[in-house]
């Protein structure tokens, strides 16, 4: 699987941020038009969260505008935040977006991850 990786300065892919590809950068664009979430002040919270098959989840939300020790990182005119805690199990993580026949969703590639589920929104460190 070939991923075009965008970064949040435009420079290589850097093993300790976050990533996103521009399939799932384009779908966060139409959800947050969708649900009149605002570029300059909201964005995309991604986050762990104890629980799941496997003993963390990953959580996906947006959020109105950052907390104050949140990593925040601007891809062309989407803003994710990170809250430090997150940060350890997900940097280096890509963030992508599928849509096939058996499954339509987000897709955490997460070097940090020892073991996922079938489900794919939980995984081990």
């Amino acid at each position: 699987m070939s991923l075009a990786v965008l970064n949040p300065d435009n420079t290589a892919p850097s093993q300790k941020s976050i990533q996103i590809t521009p399939r799932a950068l384009q779908r966060i664009r139409s959800a947050m038009a969708k649900e009149n979430v605002s570029p300059q002040e909201g964005g995309l919270r991604l986050g762990i969260q104890g629980g799941g098959c496997s003993g963390l989840s990953y959580n996906i939300r947006f959020d109105s505008h950052p907390r104050e020790r949140d990593r925040v990182y601007q891809f062309e005119n989407v803003r994710v935040f990170v809250d430090p805690k997150s940060f350890i199990y997900l940097h280096g993580m890509i963030l992508d977006y599928e849509e096939t026949l058996m499954r339509q969703g987000f897709n955490f590639i997460n070097p940090n991850s020892t073991k996922s589920c079938g489900c794919g929104s939980s995984f081990s460190a």
